[in-house]
């Protein structure tokens, strides 16, 4: 009997995981066998150096890039061999994304940003849609900006509208690249409590990739990636914890 994701209590795996890049001499191996879940209803920071693999994993993970070897599952659906289409359905009903570049649609305003994934799923917010994401709205303090299209928001209100519409449909599994870059501390705090009360009161499971050490400290569990593979697991760390295995790995590599 083969063992589910379910089963496992885990949001999305991957095994023996490899993505390398060009060809012959200039090869380039981003991730090197990794095989990791995202477990259900956790909160799982990726950390590494510039180059260890992490942003890849996630794109990967999401099925917004194809490995080069190993096998990918969302919940318990393998999405190695699944087409464009197929694809871009499973991200829409149970994927968020969270980018840095925010990904907001210049022509459409915060509020029909945020809805976007409804709009593009063809249906309206339920009223618990709509109630959870005035919340949200009121939370990331956006209320007052909701008419204003990209170009008139603050880098930092940019990626709080970005967060809003990651969050909008409760969906399963967030991907989160550097969510806390552009924004102030304050801000920052904001989001990631947010991130970790998805993951701990609605059971959503958040894997964030940052190399902010602070960042980090509020995940439940916390990867560290190096040359393309996994060199340690742990548990909730601090951030002087964090900053100091990180600081090892530079001295070493």
């Amino acid at each position: 009997m083969e063992i589910t994701t379910t089963d496992l209590g885990l949001a999305a795996r991957v095994q023996n995981l490899t993505k390398t890049y060009g060809t012959g001499h200039g090869a380039v191996t981003a991730l090197d066998g990794v095989s990791v879940g995202i477990r259900q209803g956790q909160f799982t920071a990726i950390m590494g150096p510039s180059g260890s693999g992490k942003s890849t994993l996630m794109h990967i993970m999401a099925g917004l890039d194809a490995p080069t070897d190993g096998r990918v599952w969302i919940g318990d659906t393998d999405i190695t061999g699944l087409g464009d289409l197929e694809l871009t359905i499973l991200r829409r009903r149970r994927v968020g994304f969270i980018f840095q570049s925010f990904n907001l649609v210049p022509t459409l305003d915060a509020r029909a940003n945020i809805l976007l994934p409804f709009e593009l799923d063809g249906r309206r917010p339920t009223a618990l849609e709509r109630a959870r994401i005035d919340g949200l709205v009121e939370r990331l303090g956006l209320a007052a900006r909701l008419g204003h299209r990209p170009h008139e928001l603050s880098g930092g209100q940019q990626q709080r509208v970005a967060i809003a519409r990651a969050l909008a449909t409760a969906p399963d599994l967030v991907f989160a690249d550097e969510p806390t870059g552009n924004l102030d501390s304050r801000s920052g705090r904001e989001v990631l409590k947010l991130l970790a009360e998805a993951s701990s009161q609605q059971g959503q499971s958040i894997a964030m990739v940052t190399h902010d050490a602070i960042a980090a400290s509020h995940a439940d569990r916390v990867l560290f990636l190096g040359d393309g593979r996994i060199v340690a697991d742990r548990p909730r760390q601090s951030a002087e914890q964090i900053a100091a295995h990180m600081l090892a790995a530079e001295v070493t590599a």
